[in-house]
């Protein structure tokens, strides 16, 4: 009978290192966005501006997160790609049935589409990815 050996792709390789870089450009334009909305006008649109600062946040983690490429890193990673994807639907829900809610966008608004949806794509792209890399047992050679 042949023995199993557990084997990985690393999340930081190939593909994945593509991905870490579209969540460090998205990290740094929600974060130059809800840090200027913050600074100089957030009590034109609160909400919005924070759930920007959320949003830049978490692309920041999960872009840490899939750098690491360890158990821990897959793990944040994991629960950043699926808080984003919560959020970039629930928001863009809420912003499409309460705009009055919303005065101004924000990045996860209208499901993204001021970012030409890649906020919604994102997450669902990450979520594949770490699935990819997962664990996976396979027979070694007898």
């Amino acid at each position: 009978m042949a023995e199993l050996s557990p084997a990985r792709l690393r999340t930081n390789s190939g593909p994945g290192r593509l991905l870490i870089a579209v969540y460090l450009l998205f990290a740094i334009a929600a974060s130059s966005r809800a840090a200027l909305q913050i600074a100089t006008r957030f009590d034109e649109a609160p909400l919005a501006y924070l759930l920007s600062a959320l949003a830049a946040i978490v692309y920041i983690v999960a872009a840490v997160g899939l750098a690491r490429a360890g158990h821990a890193g897959r793990r944040v990673a994991l629960a950043c790609c699926a808080l984003e994807l919560v959020g970039v639907v629930g928001v863009g829900a809420v912003s499409l049935a309460r705009p009055d809610l919303f005065p101004d966008e924000t990045v996860w608004s209208g499901f993204g589409s001021g970012y030409g949806y890649i906020p919604l794509v994102l997450p669902i792209l990450g979520l594949a990815w770490l699935r990819h890399t997962r664990r996976r047992t396979t027979a070694a050679p007898s």
